[in-house]
């Protein structure tokens, strides 16, 4: 029953939108386009399609098309941000996937097969398409092709929303990264191995941490001990002092005797209290020292536990493919793996006040030299091959980064700085600013977003898990 009252809401949804669409009357400002005697149209390429690697929308044309290694596999239009809610042109990537997801800011809307490229609410779902820019700010789709999208990306797909047409051509530079073979095969393995070294290295910190605060408490506790026999000592001496006194004074040998053995024992006392007081002194020295020790065993371990970690992490990583950010705004090279930060380094741009525009260059397959490239360009300033002539990437970072490169790698050059949507839990994001960018400026930045632990709703919005590639997190983010 549940399932045919899904399908049925969702029929009505559909004749419903379509109603919508094929009655009202569209803005103004759409009239042109719907004059346009050009549509895009639905197609799906005619060979055996590959993972997909791309998706680049066309705002001038209204369409869609994805990309795998060897070329196009599927195009369909779209229906773009309206004028004030502008879909942001610009680089970005699939940060999240949703079967199902409806709008909390917009009635309920349902947006299903949501494929989310900012956390602040802009996204490629399935949506009426009245033939013209008519959403919020997503990148609405045909309700059948968002549904077979969906079931073929991944997180971490690049999209790229061009102000005009654009497409991948072929590009070949020698500064691009060429692959090791020979680190590629080891890779794995090395992974593997420091990932166990980790594991007992944080074990090794744990047993450590363990050993200094037991140490730490007998160490505590060893003062009032020497404390404790102190004040016994010192009465005890003077009992002995006492017993001195009235065995001098003793007249009669009576009392003589009777004050030489209260003497004796006292001193036998005074003697035995002393002798367990350089006991217990020495001891306390001894535990003060070994929880020193311990201390210094444990900042030892946690400092390898943090250089495992950190190169456990580093091989994980260098399984992924490698995405660097080059920006003239800031003179800054970026690099990212799986979301990750792993480098940020001043970096020479020639001619740096003059514009250089914005280039995606992403490795597409494996060849027997190395890796097939292709070139994507989306904003005005130099050709593909002139922006990367003006770029020298240090020699350290390629060798830290070339010889692990795989397919999905890529290199985004641009005269912009990181958009305020980039966070740890994206990729780059890269906005045009020459362009209109409503539909992102009406949502608040992803830097507004709260960590939270566990679920549960919060205010406007929601704490939610997400499974990534270093364990579960949970997010709170407004809804949208």
């Amino acid at each position: 029953m549940t399932h045919r009252f899904t399908t049925a809401r969702s029929a009505i949804v559909i004749l419903a939108a379509v109603v919508v669409a094929l009655t009202a009357a569209p803005p103004a400002d759409a009239t042109a386009k719907q004059a346009s005697p050009a549509h895009p149209v639905q197609a799906t390429a005619s060979r055996e399609a590959g993972a997909p690697i791309m998706a680049i929308v066309s705002i001038k044309s209204q369409q869609v098309t994805i990309y795998d290694a060897d070329g196009w596999i599927l195009r369909a239009p779209v229906s773009t941000g309206i004028k004030g809610r502008e879909t942001p042109a610009g680089v970005f990537s699939v940060v999240e996937k949703d079967k199902d997801h409806h709008s909390n800011l917009y009635d309920d809307a349902w947006m299903p097969n949501m494929e989310r490229i900012t956390w602040s609410g802009i996204a490629l779902h399935g949506g009426p398409l009245p033939g013209y820019a008519a959403s919020h700010g997503c990148i609405r789709m045909p309700y059948d092709f968002a549904e077979n999208l969906f079931g073929k990306t991944q997180v971490g797909m690049r999209v790229i929303i061009a102000p005009n047409d654009a497409e991948p051509v072929e590009f070949s530079d020698p500064k691009l990264f060429v692959p090791n073979a020979d680190a590629l095969a080891a890779a794995p393995a090395r992974a593997d191995k420091l990932a166990l070294e980790a594991a007992d290295a944080a074990k090794a910190a744990d047993d450590a941490k363990a050993t200094a605060a037991a140490a730490a408490r007998e160490a505590a506790a060893a003062p009032a001990a020497v404390r404790k026999l102190e004040y016994l000592k010192t009465r005890a001496d003077a009992e002995l002092a006492f017993a001195e006194r009235m065995l001098a004074a003793a007249k009669t040998d009576q009392n003589k005797a009777r004050a030489q053995d209260l003497r004796d024992k006292a001193a036998a006392n005074a003697a035995d209290l002393g002798t367990q007081l350089d006991a217990a002194k020495a001891d306390a020295k001894a535990k003060l020292d070994a929880a020193a020790a311990a201390k210094d065993a444990l900042k030892a371990a946690e400092a390898k536990r943090t250089d495992t970690t950190a190169a456990a992490r580093d091989a994980k990583l260098a399984l992924e493919p490698v995405s660097v950010f080059i920006s003239r705004a800031t003179k800054k090279l970026y690099v990212r793996r799986g979301f990750a930060s792993t480098i940020e380094i001043p970096i020479a741009i020639r001619d740096p006040d003059k514009p250089i525009g914005t280039h995606i260059f992403t490795a597409m397959a494996r060849t027997d030299s190395g890796l097939r490239w292709t070139a994507v360009t989306i904003d005005d300033g130099d050709d593909a091959k002139d922006a990367l002539d003006r770029i020298s990437i240090p020699q350290d970072v390629l060798d830290r980064i070339a010889p692990t490169a795989v397919p999905r790698s890529s290199i985004i050059i641009s005269d912009e700085p990181a958009n305020r949507e980039q966070n740890y839990r994206t990729e780059f994001v890269v906005v045009l600013n020459n362009q209109p960018q409503g539909g992102l400026a009406i949502r608040k930045p992803a830097s507004d977003m709260i960590a939270r632990d566990g679920y549960g709703y919060y205010g406007n919005g929601y704490a939610r898990q997400y499974g990534g590639p270093y364990g579960v997190t949970s997010y709170y983010y407004p809804r949208w």
